[in-house]
């Protein structure tokens, strides 16, 4: 079969390699049919060393994957051959003290699908996964809109993470696709005002006419605080950093009320950022992180079939998998419009 290999900085391989076979009895075999770029992915296509962590390649990248099964295991109840799925890309052991207490996203040996050194990702003609971790797709649901409801997923875990957000006062920082995802996440919750910063034209764009910003700024064209503090004098309840980049976590400390709540979704290729202490401290402002999601993929994909959150929009492009270069360096470059780039193998 064919796959694309992530074989340095900025360097994409098409190679053909051996088809997966099953292994174990609760195996699954999903041919690959529709592929995300995630901003996680470009960390990989754009450096060496993200957060501290040197990548190592080659490897086969691509974890928001949708497809078709195409063999199971004998053990296999819950797809069958012929069945559309989409693959939560987090392996976890269920055994660990994190998986038996309702934390299997920080599994202690948990294997990522696309990750350096774990997983084969999704940019190849054919996937292995664990029963468990391919979830049916409504047949009205398409395979794009599969592979859009793990991001989805991240975004309603960061929203969940916040506590009840109805009614409250938020900003998102940063509208690229988990960014205009946690928009629709707080509207579909019920938050009150939304109010989004975007340095790319098509993003804020999109952040106000598609995902449902109340307002969007430019914090390279103007002052993103005092434009949001004229609107919100008391400060905002809650600020979702969604870029990794410490102007973004300097102004969500400033725009946060006292008691508010700063979740952080970006992943810095930094490994240290920092905060105002004084600030922090005195607001008793609550930073909570991200890792990722936990069991939402499932609803996500409810609510993407439910016509709540319409998540068609973001798959700007789209490409075959021996074009997957191409879709890497238009998603990094964030030209001709793009919001999420898909690759069909």
């Amino acid at each position: 079969m064919k796959a694309a290999f992530l074989t340095g900085v900025r360097t994409i391989e098409i190679r053909d390699i051996p088809a997966p076979r099953l292994v174990r009895d609760d195996d699954v075999i999903v041919r690959s049919r529709a592929v995300g770029v995630c901003g996680s992915d470009l960390h990989y296509y754009l450096s060496d060393n993200v957060g501290g962590d040197r990548i190592k390649y080659p490897f086969i990248p691509g974890h928001e994957c949708a497809g078709v099964v195409e063999e199971v295991g004998r053990a296999v109840t819950r797809v069958k051959p012929g069945d559309p799925v989409v693959v939560e890309p987090a392996v976890s052991c269920g055994t660990c003290d994190q998986c038996r207490t309702g934390r299997p996203h920080t599994c202690r040996k948990l294997l990522f699908l696309g990750h350096y050194g774990e997983l084969t990702g999704g940019l190849a003609e054919l996937i292995l996964a664990p029963e468990r971790n391919c979830v049916p797709l409504p047949a009205r649901m398409t395979s794009v809109q599969g592979a859009l409801a793990e991001p989805l997923s991240i975004a309603l875990y960061a929203a969940g993470l916040a506590g009840s957000v109805r009614g409250k006062a938020a900003a998102v920082l940063g509208t690229g696709p988990i960014g205009l995802c946690v928009v629709m996440a707080l509207k579909a919750d019920g938050a009150g005002a939304v109010y989004a910063t975007e340095k790319v034209e098509a993003r804020r764009a999109a952040a106000a006419a598609k995902a449902g910003a109340d307002w969007t700024g430019n914090p390279d064209a103007q002052d993103v605080v005092a434009e949001i503090a004229a609107r919100e004098s008391l400060g905002l309840d809650i600020v979702f950093e969604c870029c990794g980049q410490q102007p973004a976590l300097d102004q969500a400390v400033a725009l946060l009320k006292p008691g508010g709540t700063l979740v952080v979704v970006g992943i810095p290729l930094e490994p240290r950022v920092y905060f105002d202490s004084g600030r922090v401290r005195r607001r008793e402002i609550r930073v909570q992180n991200v890792r990722r999601q936990n069991k939402c993929l499932e609803r996500a994909v409810a609510m993407i079939h439910a016509g709540r959150i319409p998540v068609d929009f973001l798959a700007t492009h789209t490409f075959p998998l021996d074009r997957a270069g191409e879709a890497y360096e238009i998603a990094a470059a964030r030209h001709d419009g793009v919001i999420k780039a898909i690759v069909r193998p």
